[in-house]
């Protein structure tokens, strides 16, 4: 199981990261993807209006990585009314401690600024457990910022199954290949950073935006010696531009090849390796979104059913005397 928010389109760092392993994951098991919406709204809550079209968006970004939604469950999240629920249940047993020693519970406020510090927000990672457990997913696809936030989940189930009998799936965590790609201004891509290169961008976009990334800051003429191992740039040639990696990391060090070349370089290559994902995308009927979403929802609802009456009665909760 996994899920993204739908906060703007993704992009391809998702690409390479989460959704290959989806895509993977979706052709052999049993997978539920999750449009987190409910999560949107820890850092956009001021901002609503724009997520039903970015659930569309998100959907189609999805389809477009070569996810399966005969195969695989894709659903929205305020449509799964057993996930409020349990997290409810799930909140009565987790220390505020707990919460607040979540590595990017103060990263992310330092980087969005206290209007984020809500209430929901210090809560996300155990409803990110809750996402997980009402499919009662036992493999959890992540990148490494995500493990702390899986790790705190598996605490949480542990907790949970000393105080009330072995009732949840203990996750494990599937690191990906690429799990840290770096945005156009040399930070961790990502939607609240504005930093972006989407999968939904055309050629001209996607050329535009490389060509204004970051690099070297001290490789400031083309000739002067750079350092690869610090540049974005490079960065995304090891990802897209593989067999050409290690003559462009000796062009870079000796000064031989410029800033300019090397991001034009790169942007071809980066085309290159999304023509087949965007011919897919365009290929994609929208309207179609929604009838994916309900079915897979149906399929969701009904184990996330089985799941939360578990909880319940573990709990000891609705039970009424005779």
């Amino acid at each position: 199981m996994s899920g993204t928010r739908p906060t703007g389109r993704l992009h391809i760092g998702h690409l390479v990261g989460a959704l290959s392993q989806w895509a993977a994951f979706s052709r052999t098991d049993e997978t539920f993807f999750e449009v987190a919406d409910l999560h949107a709204l820890t850092t956009a809550y001021e901002r609503t209006a724009s997520i039903e079209n970015n659930v569309t968006e998100l959907v189609l970004d999805l389809l477009a990585a070569g996810i399966d939604p005969v195969r695989s469950a894709i659903y929205l999240q305020s449509n799964i009314p057993q996930i409020p629920e349990m997290h409810l249940l799930l909140s009565m047993i987790v220390p505020v401690s707990w919460l607040q020693r979540v590595p990017t519970f103060k990263d992310q406020i330092a980087a969005l600024g206290g209007d984020v510090a809500t209430y929901g927000f210090l809560g996300y990672p155990l409803m990110q457990l809750v996402d997980i457990a009402i499919v009662r997913a036992d493999t959890v696809p992540v990148g490494k910022d995500q493990l702390s936030h899986l790790e705190f989940g598996r605490e949480v189930v542990r907790r949970f199954n000393h105080l009330y009998g072995p009732t949840l799936v203990e996750p494990q965590a599937t690191l990906s290949e690429f799990p840290d790609v770096p945005g156009t201004d040399g930070r961790k891509m990502s939607k609240s950073y504005g930093n972006t290169i989407d999968i939904a961008d055309d050629e001209p976009t996607t050329t535009k935006k490389v060509r204004s990334m970051v690099t070297d800051p001290l490789k400031i003429r083309r000739h002067d010696p750079g350092r690869p191992e610090i540049c974005p740039v490079f960065k995304l040639h090891e990802i897209v531009n593989v067999p050409r990696v290690p003559a462009i990391s000796a062009e870079c060090r000796s000064g031989a090849l410029g800033c300019v070349d090397c991001k034009t370089e790169c942007a071809e290559a980066l085309d290159i390796y999304m023509r087949p994902v965007r011919a897919r995308r365009a290929a994609i009927d929208p309207a179609g979104v929604a009838r994916i979403l309900r079915d897979g929802e149906e399929r969701t609802r009904e184990i996330a059913a089985e799941t939360i009456a578990s909880v319940k009665d573990a709990m000891s909760i609705g039970r009424v005397a005779e």
